[in-house]
């Protein structure tokens, strides 16, 4: 798999049987499939007539759901004609002869996961909200029911013709979920309140752009409800304490930065008074962090969640126990040693003996791992072989300590319950995004966070890497992140923001007579009074041609109006807004003059009798 030119294969299905080119293919081992990757996929008819995909915007020209999609396209009236008892019992894949044969096209993917609760599967719409939901993984995985189609449905002489190759190094190191993964997400939001929400699945970061006032700020968290509650509600505040965790949220200003961000000193004070500096993770780091678990432990069967569970049950048990800073462990040497205090990430530990240094503190990630390792430990160099490395490390013999007095423990019958996990969605909001200097902001991140290079594929060291705990462990955005930004498009900084950034963010504008919906506050007659006289005034102003309708004006701005008149909002707010925006123009008062009109309901070519009043 190192030549740069591989050898293609091809795969010819017919009611009749399956051959392919490549003589490794078996029907008896449809698991291989893991190994190859598709290139193109058709349906030819006996004619020679051949059919292939009619794509959805936005779907990938080859990937491992080709093949079935055209197959539901070629004969989808076919399949919608089948009772649901057909559906339920129609073969989809066998990978073995000695395995069962997966069954089922569903209707909907609550349906599918009530038969078979994995990411594993192909959602294909035919219209007014109709689906057809079945297994799909590997490029194999669906031969089954392929040829059923044929079978059933086809007439004499159809095939389908699939061209695949083996997967490169590259392409064989990625996840294995990737791929169902997105799908999944692409496919849970067709039922979502927002009709933005699909749009920010679909591209994972969006920047809404415009007009100040309109609303960007609010719909982003809407936005973040709707996801979160699974189309439920789009009300920030219903969620709930627990759901509001898959949300963050900030805003940039010119003092924003790297360490704020992503990760950074940060000064500390030391047990004997000194000053002195702590790494600590930034904002969007910590935040990743929690996707990052989230994602992991969706992907983890039951008996690794148990163990896991036991094993942090385990772990705690052991530390209220014994009394920090005094109870005595040893290393195989003899040096004594006592806990001094343990947190999410560190074991601090004193080391009286050692006159050099007499405190060290310890990975608790690493104890935890050699915990869940269910491997017997007796040595430091059994210690130094798990982890990798040549050489041991000071704190590896005070790990081995820590490890066999927790071991100890586990005649106290240590139990614990495990619930599958969920994969769920994380959402950050950038608000203001462009008055932060974003190349200092991101850093090597601008990497990571292009939606082409979420999870492990993006991995980078960060700048602070070589203070971790473990210099070679790698940072990397996890699939289920959603980055959403807000900006105004007549903030000057707009001028200047990084076009390395632009390529990575999809970008919708939001314009001033959108989102009139967040006028309801108001009541029925001062919502129609706040809409007229704000399309009124947003006309005038796009008539400036130095202004047009980047600066109109958006509908929050009349939100005021519950608490002030129209006269207060314009003199406190409007005014001295738009005389920023004209500063500097030519006949500044005549405009200023237009405005007043236009926003006071009366007509420009009125003359100008009422100037002195209106102003």
């Amino acid at each position: 798999m190192t030549d740069t030119k591989q050898e293609k294969y091809e795969l010819i299905i017919t009611a009749d049987g399956v051959t392919s080119t490549d003589e490794r293919f078996s029907l008896d081992n449809l698991g291989l499939g893991d190994n190859y990757k598709p290139l193109d996929s058709y349906y030819k008819d006996a004619t020679g007539k051949v059919v292939r995909r009619s794509y959805n915007k936005g779907e990938r020209r080859n990937s491992n759901q080709t093949m079935p999609r055209i197959a539901c396209q070629v004969f989808e009236k076919e399949i919608a004609a089948l009772t649901v008892e057909e559906r339920e019992d129609f073969p989809i894949c066998q990978y073995t002869p000695t395995l069962g044969v997966i069954r089922g096209i569903f209707k909907s993917v609550e349906e599918y996961k009530k038969s078979r609760n994995t990411l594993e599967f192909m959602t294909y719409s035919y219209g007014n909200g109709r689906f057809f939901v079945i297994y799909c993984w590997n490029i194999f995985s669906t031969i089954v029911f392929v040829r059923e189609c044929l079978k059933r449905f086809g007439q004499e002489g159809g095939q389908f013709v699939l061209t695949y190759r083996e997967k490169d190094k590259k392409e064989a190191a990625q996840s294995e979920h990737d791929e169902a993964v997105i799908e999944e997400q692409v496919q849970e939001f067709n039922g979502y309140l927002n009709p933005y929400s699909k749009n920010l699945i679909e591209s994972k970061n969006i920047i809404f752009c415009g007009a100040p006032g309109t609303g960007k700020s609010y719909l982003a968290k809407e936005i973040a409800a709707d996801i979160i509650s699974n189309g439920y509600f789009d009300d920030y505040a219903s969620l709930t304490d627990e759901q509001k965790k898959q949300v963050e949220f900030v805003q940039f200003h010119p003092s924003y930065d790297y360490s704020d961000f992503v990760e950074g000193l940060r000064p500390t004070t030391n047990d004997d008074g000194s000053m002195g500096f702590e790494l600590r993770d930034g904002v969007f780091k910590k935040f990743a962090t929690r996707a990052k678990k989230n994602f992991d432990d969706s992907q983890k069967s039951q008996e690794t969640l148990e163990k896991e569970a036991s094993v942090q049950e385990l772990m705690a048990d052991y530390f209220s126990d014994i009394e920090l800073g005094v109870d005595e462990l040893e290393i195989a040497r003899g040096t004594k040693f006592c806990v001094t205090s343990v947190d999410d990430k560190h074991i601090n530990i004193s080391i009286p003996e050692n006159k050099i240094s007499d405190k060290l503190r310890l990975n608790i990630k690493e104890i935890r791992e050699m915990l869940e390792s269910d491997q017997n430990f007796t040595q430091v160099k059994d210690v130094t072989q798990f982890f990798g490395k040549l050489n041991a490390t000071q704190g590896y013999s005070y790990y081995l300590a820590i490890f066999n007095a927790i071991k100890a423990k586990k005649a106290s019958g240590v139990t614990a319950n495990a619930k599958q996990e969920k994969m769920k969605p994380y959402i950050f909001i950038i608000d203001e995004i462009n008055r932060g200097e974003i190349s200092k902001i991101f850093g090597e991140l601008f990497f990571a966070i292009d939606p082409g290079y979420r999870g492990k594929v993006g991995e980078i060291s960060t700048q602070y890497a070589n203070l971790h705990d473990n210099p070679d462990e790698k940072f990397y955005i996890p699939e289920n992140v959603y980055i959403i930004g807000t900006m105004n498009d007549i903030d000057r900084s707009v001028d200047s923001f990084d076009f390395a950034m632009r390529r990575r963010f999809r970008f919708v504008k939001i314009k001033a007579n959108e989102r009139l919906e967040m006028l309801d506050d108001l009541s029925d007659e001062l919502k129609e009074e706040a809409i007229r006289r704000m399309t009124a005034l947003n006309i005038e102003i796009a008539k400036v041609y130095e202004l047009g309708e980047n600066y109109q004006i958006g509908a929050s701005y009349f939100l005021k109006l519950k608490v002030i008149d129209v006269d207060q909002l314009w003199v406190d707010y409007l005014q001295p807004l738009l005389q920023d925006y004209i500063r500097g123009m030519h006949n500044e008062e005549g405009i200023m003059k237009k405005f007043a009109r236009a926003y006071c309901l009366v007509n420009s070519d009125e003359g100008d009798t009422d100037e002195s009043a209106q102003d």
